[in-house]
């Protein structure tokens, strides 16, 4: 099995952490209250311009959102970065981050899902850090009384108290149980990077997929350009999420047992990471075992040092 990415260290009361925008513009009401959120951690969230930044559908300019991220990378006083919130966008920030002037610095949690999934497959790439799939503050569920907010926030303090993702709702496509290192997010945001430096292929993964708003005929798309670019080629086993607005649940799960059924892995269907639930977080980039008749991943690594 493949070694796990650096693990950055857990959060303290204290701590300074970036919140910026890769993606869209966030809601700023909301945004608010997910600071207000993350106070009440004890942490001290130092808002970027791009997370302020307003937009037809981009957070301000592709040079702002890519200044910000390059600085909540390198910047020490920083311990996590967290994206405000998804959209779309982040595949053109990223093109603009110079990966030789960001180093090599040390490493801090990456936290968010969606469009960042571009963003988590980039860190993974370029500086070999573990991050988390994870609810964002200008997103829904961000706040104390969530479910959502609660399992990340264990994952960001105390990660040692976190050693197994449970999904009672799931159910096996493909029975078995695989071990290998967590990878992958929403399926969109794969299929887009394939081809570019920052892809990270699922040979040895414990892969999520997940999508929004994406109907059958588009998902079936999505899937088959990552089986015929060699993306899945030694994936180890497959947690599929929410597939929200994607279609006919049923329809969803035929397609996903007649894409990834024969991969010859374990499948589970129906975690609730993703779009559309109070999410688990999932981090990426850490040893895990996936066993699809129990509906569990367990973290053989803590997602945080």
């Amino acid at each position: 099995m493949a070694e796990s990415l650096l693990r950055p260290p857990a959060l303290r009361p204290g701590d300074r952490v970036a919140v910026a925008a890769a993606s869209g513009p966030p809601d700023q009401a909301a945004l608010d209250r997910g600071l207000a959120a993350l106070r009440g951690l004890g942490l001290e969230p130092d808002v970027l311009p791009s997370a302020r930044a307003g937009g037809a559908y981009l957070a301000g300019s592709d040079a702002l959102r890519a200044a910000d991220l390059t600085r909540a990378l390198t910047d020490p006083s920083y311990r996590a970065v967290l994206l405000a919130c998804g959209g779309y966008g982040a595949q053109r920030t990223l093109e603009l981050v110079d990966w030789e002037r960001v180093g090599a610095p040390a490493p801090r949690a990456v936290v968010g899902y969606s469009d960042v999934t571009a963003l988590l497959e980039a860190v993974a790439v370029r500086l070999g850090w573990a991050s988390l799939f994870a609810p964002m503050p200008a997103c829904d569920g961000f706040h104390p009384d969530s479910p959502a907010f609660g399992h990340l926030a264990r994952l960001l303090t105390d990660p040692a108290s976190v050693r197994e993702l449970a999904f009672p709702g799931a159910r096996a496509l493909v029975p078995g149980t695989a071990e290998g290192v967590t990878a992958g997010g929403t399926a969109t945001l794969l299929a887009s990077s394939l081809g570019s430096a920052t892809s990270r292929p699922a040979r040895g993964a414990v892969l999520l997929l997940e999508d929004v708003d994406e109907e059958v005929y588009r998902l079936d798309r999505i899937l088959t350009q990552l089986r015929r670019s060699g993306y899945l080629d030694g994936v180890a086993g497959i947690v599929c999420g929410t597939f929200t607005r994607c279609g006919a649940p049923e329809e969803v799960e035929e397609l996903l047992r007649d894409r990834l059924g024969d991969l010859g892995v374990p499948v589970l269907a129906g975690a609730d990471v993703g779009h559309g639930v109070p999410m688990r977080t999932f981090p990426i980039g850490v040893r895990a075992r996936l066993d699809a008749d129990r509906g569990t991943v367990r973290l053989l690594d803590p997602s945080l040092t």
